[in-house]
């Protein structure tokens, strides 16, 4: 019997994070990959990410169009609720035998809460990890609405059982993205020009020469900051005159101040050296990590992607205050003092070390065959599927 398994995409992240298992899923011959974007990764102001999977030769099974427009807490909750209307209805049309969701962003738990009252078995990517801010207790909500867990890191796998999640459904798989860093962690130079491949804004800098890439987000219980932290960011790294790409938010409460504050300081200063880009694909967003001099901002992919392949990261903030990290990472506060001590000190710093905490590059494989190889019949008996 063929397993359908339903992977549902919500923000551009989300698909770097389950790209390779995606591939290992489709050249399986036990498994029929069904792929569903909706939340922010349908949207073209923060990416388009829909875009990007066809073009890797991937069919988006359905589209789900559920953002409300605001950037707040309420309109987070608001799309939330749509995703749960809409998935649910997607669900009860395509008929999985699985559904995988990832990660922790708000989106996905509207994933986890449908596919568990349709008594479908869920599967959970990247549970267990503690970070501190409200994403957490999101990850950990849709931790106990899952049947499966696969975990980056024995940390978080030790944690997802000690919520009471059995030993015998927990796997440490790594993260499919460190995938994706390996795959590219021996490249000298760009296979790409960013130019020719992607529309940015702001003025264009010398790739060839040092530069840096700024990956900041909103946090969502700080939501009223981010126009403020933005504005510190970016009026610190212009004293610095370090030649910057900036990655645009995700789609959170407060992205609209983040957002206010780059057209701000664009209408400001249009001599200083930072280019401003929406999205690009996951393999050359990593590839052009690796060739920056450090990142700088509250992403994971600083203390993730950046500690496999030995760069040096500053993570701000409380963004990311709780979350395993390697050496490679340097925290500060959101003042322009810490920050600028931070980057004189990462400038004097030679990180080349790779480190494994994460994954060691087979994330995606060790997935798909454990979904492939998993009895989901046995926990399909002992749910009330409403799906006939």
């Amino acid at each position: 019997m063929i397993k359908k398994v339903c992977v549902v995409i919500t923000a551009r992240p989300s698909y770097s994070r389950v790209k390779t298992a995606l591939s290992a899923i489709l050249e399986s011959t036990g498994m029929e990959l069904q792929i569903v974007v909706t939340a922010s990764a349908l949207l073209d102001r923060y990416g388009n990410v829909s875009k990007e999977i066809e073009s890797d030769g991937f069919t988006i099974t359905s589209r789900v169009y559920s953002v409300l427009e605001g950037e707040s807490p309420s309109a987070m909750a608001k799309t939330t609720g749509i995703a749960i209307i809409e998935l649910t209805s997607v669900f009860e049309r395509l008929k999985p035998d699985i559904v995988v969701t990832i990660a922790d962003r708000y989106e996905t738990i509207a994933t986890a809460i449908s596919a568990t009252y349709l008594g479908i078995p869920l599967v959970h990517l990247q549970g267990g990890e503690v970070t501190g801010s409200i994403d957490e207790r999101v990850r950990h909500a849709i931790t106990k609405l899952s049947d499966y867990h696969f975990a980056c890191t024995q940390n978080a796998a030790e944690n997802i059982i000690k919520m009471g999640e059995h030993p015998s459904r927990v796997f440490v798989t790594g993260c499919p993205s460190i995938d994706i860093a390996n795959q590219i962690a021996d490249y000298a130079d760009l296979s790409f020009d960013l130019y020719k491949n992607y529309h940015g804004v702001g003025n264009p800098i010398d790739l060839s020469q040092e530069f840096v890439v700024s990956l900041l987000h909103p946090v969502t219980n700080e939501f009223m900051d981010a126009e403020r932290q933005a504005t510190i960011l970016l009026e610190t790294l212009n004293l610095t005159g370090k030649q910057v790409i900036w990655f645009w938010p995700n789609v959170d409460a407060g992205s609209d101040g983040t957002s206010r504050a780059i057209r701000c300081f664009r209408e400001k200063d249009h001599s200083s050296p930072l280019y401003f880009i929406k999205n690009i694909n996951p393999k050359h967003f990593l590839e052009l990590i690796k060739k920056s001099s450090f990142l700088i901002g509250n992403s994971s992919v600083g203390i993730r992607e950046c500690s496999f392949l030995g760069v040096p990261s500053i993570n701000i903030g409380s963004r990311q205050q709780h979350r395993e990290r390697g050496s490679n990472v340097i925290d500060c506060d959101w003042t322009e003092d810490s920050i600028s001590r931070a980057i004189s000190n990462i400038g004097k710093r030679e990180y080349k070390e790779k480190s494994f905490l994460y994954g060691d590059g087979y994330a995606g494989e060790k997935i798909a065959h454990i979904l492939n190889e998993s009895n989901f019949g046995s926990l399909l008996t002992q749910k009330c599927l409403f799906i006939n």
